[in-house]
């Protein structure tokens, strides 16, 4: 089911995959929208998960706003959409700008999350490689995929690459001293040719108390079109049970049992 739904005043694009089991929400990565990922995501989780998506404010077929690219809106959203859509604590599967709101939504409001899927995550903006500044260039099917999906004029696109940029710059700004409180389960997650730096997202799973860590072999920052099943697999493995990991030679981990 897709549609539009009244989201506190603001008409935001949503879906939903219905099942009797628990919530899962797929949060997609910044100037993306859900459609660009969900069938790279859904085969780990919709045949035992009630599975929603939603195109942020100024994403894919939801309208912008005046400051929706800011991560402080999104993560507001996000947190309306679990209250007001979803209704219940939920499991959220992030990539990139979402795996960033997913993290700050789990220390905003963590009776709303359940557990996490950060697929290539940056918390702090210092955390990539740097990117080259936005030179106008944009594939003309982009452009025409923008002018049939947006409800915004279509020259509004290169403003928001524009704009997109320029908050990458600075944000997002997420403290490692929060991070430590995350005490849901999350699994960190990316490629091994990732935009986000190996020793970012190394500290990423190190400072969260139940993180775990999966660095997906021969990807880039596009991992999850370009080895879909690994990432599936994980991700269904992971969700499967989240109890604490019980392993034979643990270092970050206590394992009393072992």
């Amino acid at each position: 089911m897709a549609g539009y739904i009244d989201l506190r005043g603001h008409q935001v694009f949503s879906y939903e995959w219905p099942h009797d089991g628990e919530a899962v929400v797929l949060l997609h990565g910044g100037l993306s929208q859900t459609s660009h990922w969900d069938a790279q995501v859904l085969p780990a989780v919709e045949d035992t998960f009630n599975t929603f998506g939603y195109d942020r404010t100024g994403h894919g077929f939801t309208g912008d706003r005046n400051d929706s690219f800011h991560f402080d809106f999104q993560t507001n959203e996000a947190i309306e959409y679990l209250e007001d859509v979803v209704k219940e604590p939920a499991h959220l599967i992030g990539y990139s700008d979402g795996a960033n709101i997913a993290l700050m939504v789990a220390i905003k409001r963590p009776d709303l999350v359940k557990s996490i899927v950060s697929i290539a995550a940056n918390y702090h903006h210092s955390g990539i490689h740097p990117l080259p500044d936005f030179d106008g260039n944009i594939a003309q099917e982009d452009r025409d995929e923008y002018a049939i999906t947006s409800p915004d004029a279509p020259h509004t696109l290169d403003e928001k690459i524009k704009k997109m940029n320029a908050i990458w710059k600075l944000e997002p700004d997420i403290a490692q001293s929060d991070l430590a409180t995350i005490q849901c389960p999350v699994l960190v997650m990316a490629g091994d040719d990732d935009v986000v730096r190996h020793e970012h997202t190394i500290d990423l799973f190190e400072r969260i108390p139940l993180g775990q860590l999966a660095i997906v072999p021969g990807t880039s920052h596009g991992l999850v079109k370009e080895k879909p099943a690994i990432v599936q697999a994980l991700i269904a493995e992971f969700l499967s049970d989240l109890s604490y990991p019980v392993t034979r030679m643990p270092i970050k981990r206590t394992n009393p049992e072992v």
